[in-house]
This record gives C-alpha cells, sequence and structure tokens, in this order.
C-alpha cells in the first residue's frame, strides 16, 4: 500500500490510555509533575468538599503524610473528637433542658406536677413512676375557675367548697338584694355550670 493512499489516510487508531487520561483529567497539581490528575484528595480542615487533583503515585504520597489535626493543640482534637461523636450538634440530656425546645416549665418529663406522662418513670431521676397524667385546662375552663377565684390546679372537691362559699356571701339576700351582688352571683352560677358541663366537678 502507498503511503499517499486514501486507505491510509482513512485509518483511525485507538490512542493508548495515557493519552486518554490527560484529555478527560486536568493535568496532576503536584508541583513538577505532568501526568493526568485522577485522583481527589482532601485539601484538609475548613476546606471540606474541595479537593487536589494528583496523579496515583502523588496520591499515595499525599495521603501517607495527611494529617487532618495538623495545627490543632490537644485539647481542641479533644473536644472535636468528643463533638465527633454526637456529629457536632449540641446535645443534652433527656429532660434537662425545657427551654431549648419552647416547652412550657409544666411540659417537664419529671418534673413534679408536670402534664408529662412518665408511667414507667423512665425520665424521672429517682426512677419511680409519675403521677397519671391531668388533661389539659381549657381556656374557657381556666376563665371559670378565675371567676371562681380558683387556680388551674384546683380539684373537684375544692370547686364545690368554693362555689358553695361565694354563694353564700354573694347571695342577695345576704347583700340586701344589691345589684352588684346579682351579678357576681350570676356569673359564679354560671362558672360552676359550665365547670360541671364540662366533666371537671
Amino acid at each position: 500500500m502507498k503511503i499517499n493512499s486514501k486507505i491510509f489516510d482513512s485509518i483511525r487508531v485507538k490512542p493508548d490510555q495515557d493519552r486518554l487520561l490527560r484529555n478527560e483529567h486536568p493535568e496532576c497539581e503536584w508541583e513538577g509533575c505532568t501526568n493526568p490528575g485522577t485522583n481527589k484528595a482532601p485539601k484538609g480542615r475548613n476546606h471540606d468538599g474541595e479537593y487536589h487533583l494528583y496523579c496515583v503515585a502523588h496520591v499515595r504520597q499525599y495521603n501517607k503524610s495527611y494529617n487532618y489535626f495538623s495545627g490543632m493543640k490537644d485539647q481542641d482534637i479533644g473536644d472535636f473528637q468528643k463533638d465527633a461523636r454526637t456529629g457536632h450538634r449540641p446535645t443534652w440530656s433527656m429532660g434537662a433542658n425545657p427551654a431549648a425546645h419552647g416547652r412550657a416549665d409544666d411540659e417537664t418529663p419529671g418534673k413534679p406536677g408536670s402534664n408529662f406522662n412518665d408511667s414507667f418513670g423512665l425520665f424521672s431521676k429517682d426512677g419511680e413512676a409519675q403521677k397519671p397524667k391531668r388533661r389539659p385546662i381549657r381556656n374557657a375552663e381556666r376563665k371559670a375557675l378565675t371567676a371562681l377565684g380558683l387556680d388551674v390546679t384546683a380539684q373537684a372537691a375544692d370547686v364545690k367548697k368554693q362555689y358553695k362559699v361565694l354563694v353564700k356571701r354573694h347571695h342577695p339576700d345576704a347583700n340586701g338584694g344589691g345589684k352588684a351582688a346579682e351579678e357576681k352571683l350570676r356569673e359564679i352560677i354560671q362558672a360552676y355550670d359550665y365547670l360541671k358541663r364540662a366533666g371537671f366537678c
């Protein structure tokens, strides 16, 4: 076959592997190396997600001398390793930090008088089971209790006792038929009736 033949011009030669790598990858970042940079190597602390591109020989050399903690004091390394156990997120003992979640004090696990029901005593310090959970107080019930001069911790017996005292105190016969006493008595009766219908007492 002649060198200037049309057939000779159409022959395609597959490039060798090194030439292919050079075309696909940038040059190795190691000083003085011209091989393709096919391997990633981390740049180090405070450069998360950033990498050097080295050839195989230089990435091995880099990895042998790589130290993530270089330049850090022993105390800082210890703190970093301790925080790494929790993924560098803040933690606290269960039930020890209600403010962190914006919970009210009465929702704190293990706290006496709380709305949190810990039947098995998992969250209490002494391991004793908590009292059964009280149902939440609605706004209307809170308003009715206030009208009777009581707070949300009042029990059914307290409500009945207070009701009897207030009815005697504000009865029109005991106040000379005054209009103010009559209005107050009506408010007390309505508050007590509401609490009764709501199953509070």
